[in-house]
């Protein structure tokens, strides 16, 4: 009976170090990817899930930051048309938001365009291909620091929490122009990694 004991205790420690161990290569993984990034905490944080599937093959973890960039660009679109049917912002404000609006769809364009083509990267046209992406995902940066601009020295707690909410996307794409400059410096040769 004591003897059976220590059999199961063993498998049991056994198999919680394997699980520690795997956990802990998931976690290099993601860390590993995001050292290159501007916002290295929240790459960490928003791309954790992906570090099983991902591991160190640059492809994956680009477009795998893409998409989370376009996730949190709908989530943020989402929130300022809600607020354009606000009457709290008027004015130049409420101008400004229009041309948010706008900013922002041509942001989800530009992400889902660079999706697109890292899906079908190729070795033979890798270099074309990974430099439109990388066009597109700073066009998409660029486009929400219109939007900034656009509320610049416009006062009130509803801009700010607008502005605070456009700036955490730009730290998104940030990093996902990060992650696809890194599969760029890694050549077409990345392709053929696992």
């Amino acid at each position: 009976m004591a003897s059976s004991s220590i059999i199961v205790a063993l498998f049991l420690l056994m198999v919680s170090h394997h699980g520690i161990s795997e956990a802990k290569n998931g976690d290099d993984y993601v860390r590993d990817a995001c050292r290159v990034t501007r916002y290295p905490s929240l790459c960490i944080h928003s791309l954790a899930s992906f570090s099983d599937s991902a591991k160190r093959n640059p492809r994956m973890w680009a477009r795998a930051s893409v998409s989370v960039t376009i996730a949190e660009a709908k989530s943020v679109t989402a929130y300022l048309s809600r607020l354009k049917t606000s009457r709290y912002i008027r004015g130049r404000a409420r101008l400004a938001l229009l041309d948010c609006i706008e900013s922002f769809q041509d942001t989800i364009n530009e992400l889902y365009n660079s999706l697109a083509e890292l899906r079908r990267l190729s070795g033979k046209t890798f270099n074309s291909q990974i430099g439109d992406v990388e066009t597109w995902v700073s066009s998409a940066l660029t486009y929400e620091d219109t939007c900034l601009e656009g509320f610049d020295g416009r006062k009130g707690p509803r801009v700010r929490l607008l502005c605070n909410r456009v700036t955490n996307v730009t730290y998104f794409t940030s990093n996902a122009l990060a992650l696809v400059n890194k599969l760029a410096s890694s050549g077409g040769g990345s392709l053929s990694n696992p």
